[in-house]
């Protein structure tokens, strides 16, 4: 079964930890997918994953540009598996299609917003239900992740 994490953000933004999830998913040699909610978190996201830090990128490409399956890191709107990838991370309470195909699958969720509150919690009863090994992180005051469960 596939290893389903769930990190529960509350002292940073997605823009803040999602480019050190990534970079750690690739370090592992594992092609990466990111699905998105909407398509202007897509867009927003694409732009922020080359400039995030000064002495660094994360080389990347969208669902909407040619050669998909050629990216080390897919943004996507949708439910495809383009690019091979390994894990597939789940931002802004987007839907997941089947993760049986993938080692891991991460959700992450804004703990200020009520509604990804209540989509983590619908996945996290759906993910158990289907009999995934499922996690729960937590950030701490200093932006570690804590296992709460």
């Amino acid at each position: 079964m596939t290893e389903i994490l769930f990190y529960h953000l509350t002292e940073s933004t997605l823009e803040d930890a999602l480019p050190g999830l990534l970079e750690r998913s690739l370090q592992r040699g594992w092609r990466v997918v990111v699905q998105t909610g909407s398509e202007d978190r897509r867009d927003a996201l694409d732009q922020h994953l080359w400039i995030f830090r000064d002495d660094s990128f994360l080389a990347h490409g969208t669902d909407r540009e040619a050669f998909p399956a050629e990216q080390p890191v897919l943004l996507t709107t949708g439910t495809d598996n383009a690019n091979s990838a390994r894990i597939r991370f789940l931002v802004d309470g987007a839907e997941p299609p089947d993760l049986a195909v993938y080692e891991r699958a991460v959700f992450l969720f804004d703990g200020h917003d009520a509604t990804q509150l209540e989509a983590a919690r619908r996945h996290w009863k759906a993910m158990k239900a289907q009999g995934h090994e499922v996690t729960y992180w937590q950030q701490t005051s200093d932006r570690r992740w804590e296992r709460k469960a």
